[in-house]
């Protein structure tokens, strides 16, 4: 591949193979438009909308003009394909049409360190997936004892749980400590603020083209309605969750912030770090096998900086390689009652945990239920999250000389309102 005439370095999450998308504004110019980060720059889709010229987007490139990337999520594979392939060509070292243009440049791109990033997408909804072996079998254990760890169901199928879209936020937001109802052992139900908060290690994808109602998304197409991926922190109030999951699942525990890395990283930008999909054993139904791989070696990490630490502290690194259930499975799982899923729509894929303790992704597994304390070093422990604490998600895959990067995704937890 040509390099870009933009210039970064190997380590540069942005490089001309990622081209992942965002929504961004400036102080210049509070519309919210769509971009393409490229090094340290983001390329303004709606300065360039008529460069997109090839037999799909020159009759619709008008999406490039949107305040969300929808209409283009909807517009499904070969639009994106054709996208990437003219972004890739006006970027690259050797095409004159934006790299010799100065008015074009000066208006076409702008300096990261200048916008302000924005949801990517309105999200009509979102459902988190339960998909780590290991997390699961590291909270059964806890809570049910290691012979009880996996639900009967859970190697079966995808489990997951709805979570409330109106909540989730793009990294940088303040997340508010919530309130609730808990219940400590030996005392009777109380309404206090959240005194067990944590992060989860997530990552999500978007959907892009949906499907009727009543008509299921089948498990052998289920990528081509997949536009690409972020990181994802599924925040969690866990006494909160603890009181109220039986019998109905996560509630108020969860609903109170979802964060979100703000640039999109579609899965052909993904694809050279594909992977063999985990085996699975039962063998799953008919509706939930596929052959192919899809699954991606995507590196994450979770870090805290605790308020007066000069320098966050890693406390987990993982792998999306971990996850059991593949994407396609989720996808065609959340549709085989003939759900609608519509563009935009977010799926996580649940905690991400590795097999050992330093991949653990979220604070109840890194303390064990609180038995063991986390050292962030230079006399910093923690068991669950302090106010004051900001937890920062990144993730990147490794290409050879190259890395494809998510960016971050930070959030800072602030007190609870009083009661």
């Amino acid at each position: 591949m040509s390099p870009s005439f933009i210039e970064y370095g190997s380590e540069c999450n942005f490089p001309i193979q990622n081209l992942p998308y965002g929504v961004f504004s400036t102080a210049s110019n509070g519309k919210q438009r769509i971009g393409v980060a490229i090094g340290d720059m983001i390329l303004d889709l709606s300065q360039i909308k008529d460069l997109f010229n090839g037999p799909i987007l020159s009759e619709c490139n008008d999406v490039f003009t949107e305040e969300t990337l929808n209409s283009f999520m909807a517009l499904g594979r070969p639009a994106w394909k054709e996208a990437r392939a003219t972004i890739q060509r006006l970027l690259s070292a050797d095409e004159p049409t934006l790299r010799d243009n100065a008015d074009l440049r000066e208006r076409a791109l702008v300096l990261q360190s200048d916008a302000t990033m924005h949801l990517p997408a309105s999200i009509g909804d979102y459902t988190d997936f339960f998909s780590s072996k290991y997390h699961a079998t590291n909270t059964g254990t806890m809570f049910r004892g290691p012979e009880n760890a996996l639900q009967p169901n859970w190697k079966h199928l995808p489990v997951a749980y709805h979570g409330r879209a109106s909540s989730v936020v793009i990294s940088g937001t303040p997340v508010r400590r919530p309130c609730g109802q808990t219940k400590p052992d030996d005392k009777p139900p109380a309404f206090t603020f959240c005194k067990l908060m944590d992060f989860e290690l997530e990552m999500a994808f978007f959907v892009g083209p949906g499907n009727k109602l009543g008509e299921p998304i089948p498990v052998g197409s289920a990528h081509e309605h997949i536009f690409g991926m972020v990181l994802m922190n599924d925040w969690s109030a866990r006494d909160i969750q603890k009181w109220e999951y039986v019998p109905l699942g996560p509630f108020l525990g969860k609903n109170f912030a979802t964060t979100l890395s703000p640039w999109i990283v579609t899965i052909d930008a993904l694809e050279p770090f594909i992977v063999a999909n985990n085996q699975q054993d039962p063998v799953p139904l008919p509706y939930l096998r596929h052959d192919d791989p899809f699954n991606f070696d995507i590196n994450i990490s979770a870090a805290i900086k605790g308020a007066g630490m000069e320098q966050p502290a890693v406390v987990s690194q993982s792998n999306f390689k971990h996850m059991y259930w593949t994407m396609k499975q989720q996808l065609a799982h959340h549709t085989v009652t003939g759900c609608n899923a519509q563009p935009g729509d977010l799926m996580g894929s649940g905690t991400l945990s590795g097999p050992t303790p330093d991949s653990y992704g979220c604070m109840l597994e890194l303390c064990w239920k609180g038995t063991k304390e986390v050292d962030l070093g230079n006399g910093n422990i923690r068991k669950f999250l302090k106010d004051g604490d900001t937890v920062i998600l990144s993730g990147f895959c490794q290409g050879e000389g190259y890395r494809v990067g998510f960016g971050e995704c930070v959030g800072t937890i602030t007190p609870a309102m009083s009661q």
